[in-house]
């Protein structure tokens, strides 16, 4: 928008006239204070400024207006019908002017010059928008090396932790089996097994991650009875964590649409971090219902819980709450991938923690193929 400031409002109107005839968005002061307190209030690309105006003249107005942090860099074009010697016309440059032009004002040569203002500063702002993005996108890509060079390290860590204790208990295995000490060497056997089961779950993690940046990760959707998944995840972990009390409240008898084993998933990684992430407590409640059309499962557990400022981040890929991670292991992969599995069917996914109280993880998806296709579809357009 440019603004005219003349104190005499004929020679406002007829430029007004002109320049809006030629669509450009005009505004108006017949005043130097009048235009100071337009220039405060509203966005200008374009300042035309008389020279000779009562109370406070053109330059007293440019040298104020530089003063404001918002306007200082305004472009301001001085007209003068008296002040033409070239003192004044310097005086108009050192005040900020982009130009200084005489009346009587040749009209067609002051709209090609603001014409040429016009295509520069669009030119000028366009440049600033690509060299924004772009320093935007050099950050965005030195978080990305940052997040995968560390990423790269702890998946290391990780892979390697459970890959050096298998060999440890092979070792041992070997050693018993040299003494033909059968008990001996069936326990090592078990806990190299459950090493290979993590480094398992370890693969099967990257491997989804890489399943759904490729966007190949497979959904085998029908009807199941989610009572029973859930019953299996719970029946499951409890062989596996046998000091820790897994309750299971609720009961449905009522078929779900879904991807029955991506979801049993989902509420193994819930158990499985309740009880990772509550040591010195020793029970997990495990929640089912549905309502209204709709499947509610959550995991709660007593443990040492989220700070709020990062519970929006905990289902990001890579992320791993500050405090853990020094703590506990893991990749910071597995609520990632249950995101996008509740995502795909549809659904939302979320957590509710208070620091030293514990921590409940739920989902909620729709229980009809139909109710899941739309709302699957809906989620790809925002």
């Amino acid at each position: 928008m440019i603004l005219i400031v003349d104190d005499r409002p004929e020679n406002l109107i007829s430029l007004q006239k002109v320049l809006q005839a030629n669509n450009f968005e005009v505004d108006t002061a017949s005043s130097g204070e009048d235009a100071l307190k337009k220039v405060l209030k509203n966005n200008y690309v374009l300042i035309i400024l008389d020279v000779q105006m009562p109370d406070m003249d053109g330059f007293e107005v440019a040298e104020a207006i530089s003063g404001f942090s918002k306007a200082k860099d305004t472009a301001i074009i001085f007209l003068s019908a008296v002040n033409t010697e070239l003192r004044f016309i310097t005086k108009g440059y050192l005040n900020g002017g982009l130009d200084y032009i005489t009346k009587p004002v040749d009209i067609n040569v002051l709209l090609l010059k603001i014409k040429t203002f016009y295509r520069i500063y669009e030119q000028s702002r366009k440049l600033n928008e690509v060299q924004e993005k772009l320093l935007e996108e050099i950050e965005f890509r030195k978080l990305a090396e940052n997040k995968k060079d560390e990423f790269i390290s702890i998946a290391s860590h990780e892979l390697k932790t459970p890959l050096t204790s298998v060999k440890g208990y092979i070792q041992l295995l070997q050693r018993s089996l040299s003494r033909d000490d059968k008990t001996m060497a069936e326990n090592h056997l078990a806990k190299a097994s459950t090493q290979l089961e993590k480094l398992n779950d370890l693969i099967v993690d990257l491997l989804d991650i890489s399943k759904i940046e490729s966007g190949k990760l497979k959904f085998n959707m029908q009807s199941f009875c989610a009572d029973n998944m859930v019953n299996n995840a719970i029946e499951m972990l409890q062989q596996a964590n046998p000091d820790f009390k897994i309750n299971k409240l609720g009961k449905t008898n009522e078929m779900v649409f879904g991807d029955e084993i991506r979801l049993e998933q989902v509420v193994i990684n819930f158990i499985t971090n309740a009880i990772k992430y509550a040591p010195g407590t020793n029970q997990v409640n495990v929640t089912i219902n549905i309502k209204d059309g709709q499947l509610y499962l959550s995991v709660k557990d007593f443990g040492i819980g989220i700070p709020k400022e990062q519970q929006q981040k905990i289902f990001d890929k890579f992320y791993r709450v500050e405090e853990n991670s020094n703590r506990f292991n893991g990749l910071g992969i597995g609520l990632y991938i249950c995101a996008e599995i509740i995502a795909r069917h549809g659904g939302k996914i979320g957590v509710n923690s208070v620091i030293d109280e514990g921590s409940e993880f739920y989902f909620i998806i729709p229980t009809d193929e139909q109710t899941i296709s739309e709302q699957e579809e809906a989620s790809k357009t925002i």
